[in-house]
């Protein structure tokens, strides 16, 4: 009985720590963790919506870039951080698609980090060359790859815009080389170069390039047009019929056993930020759809993303690392 009535008190201390760690949430600035070198859209858009989540919080949330190795690096140190609330990770899809790309990770995607929930749905990426290339449509530029040997970057290994591409190259016929980056702002910058011809990217960041002719996009993967550049057809109606693929969500995670008051406490800011006007219109005009799932839900949709791009991967002929 004596043992029953310490081992009570010590789960009841703990339970009571625990309610007034999470009342107190946060009392000092937050660590954001971003997969990516600075530049590109996830960057741009874990940088927007942290501005948003400030004002609601109370407190400071500082960016943290560690590009490389396809956000393992980044990943990494979320999975071994104190489950505080005061590490957290924005990541996009490919956090979802490492676990089929990678022979081995350094952590378990799915027992080592706390979903919170998703912030946007990217509608689709562009496929965007170098002024230089002479291809001016979808079809020309297929006809080009089969004559001869084309390259193409992406922000790493598993990354979305990575599986899209490939499963462009099986659709078309044609096999590009692959050279990965860290972070869609170095690939972007060696497309720019012309260290490679071709890219699958976020309208957001190219826009401005192909406004001024250094880049031109020959196709848009979505459903349907872009509402910012209505000149650009889909892929499925210049040259593909049926080839249609969005790239995936961007979402925040916390550590493993983050207690669900914090975890609440972070969606429900999220939630609040997403609300505002300006940030929908903000993801709208990159080709993004605000979302925002509660936590739960979230859950269901990180596992069956894990399936449906490992699927893609495995269409795609990419073999793990």
């Amino acid at each position: 009985m004596r043992c029953l009535r310490i081992t009570t008190c010590v789960l009841l201390a703990c339970l009571a720590w625990n309610v007034v760690h999470a009342q107190a949430y946060p009392n000092h600035p937050i660590r954001l963790i971003v997969g990516t070198a600075p530049g590109g859209t996830q960057d741009g858009n874990a940088r927007t919506v942290a501005r948003e989540m400030e004002s609601v919080l109370g407190q400071p949330i500082v960016i943290d870039n560690r590009g490389g190795a396809n956000g393992i690096i980044g990943y990494d140190i979320v999975a071994k951080a104190a489950p505080d609330g005061y590490t957290l990770l924005y990541t996009a899809v490919a956090f979802a698609i490492n676990a089929s790309v990678y022979k081995k990770l350094p952590f378990d995607v799915s027992k080592d980090f706390t979903p919170i929930t998703s912030i946007a749905v990217g509608q689709g990426a562009l496929l965007v060359v170098h002024s230089s290339v002479p291809a001016h449509s979808v079809k020309e530029f297929i006809a080009l790859a089969k004559e001869k040997q084309l390259s193409y970057c992406s922000p790493g290994i598993g990354n979305g815009m990575h599986l899209i591409t490939e499963a462009f190259d099986a659709r078309a016929g044609i096999k590009m080389l692959h050279v990965p980056y860290k972070g869609a702002g170095p690939a972007l910058n060696a497309l720019l170069g012309a260290e490679v011809q071709a890219m699958f990217i976020p309208p957001l960041i190219v826009a401005q390039h192909i406004k001024v002719g250094r880049l031109r996009a020959l196709g848009y993967s979505g459903a349907k047009r872009l509402d910012g550049m209505p000149d650009v057809p889909t892929i499925s109606e210049a040259g593909l019929p049926g080839f249609q693929m969005d790239n995936g969500w961007h979402a925040l995670f916390a550590p493993a056993k983050t207690p669900g008051e914090i975890v609440n406490k972070i969606y429900t800011a999220v939630h609040t930020a997403l609300q505002a006007p300006k940030m929908r219109e903000y993801f709208t005009a990159i080709g993004y759809e605000a979302t925002g799932e509660p936590p739960a839900r979230f859950q269901k949709t990180f596992q069956a993303d894990i399936k449906r791009w490992g699927e893609i991967a495995r269409l795609a002929n990419i073999q793990p690392e």
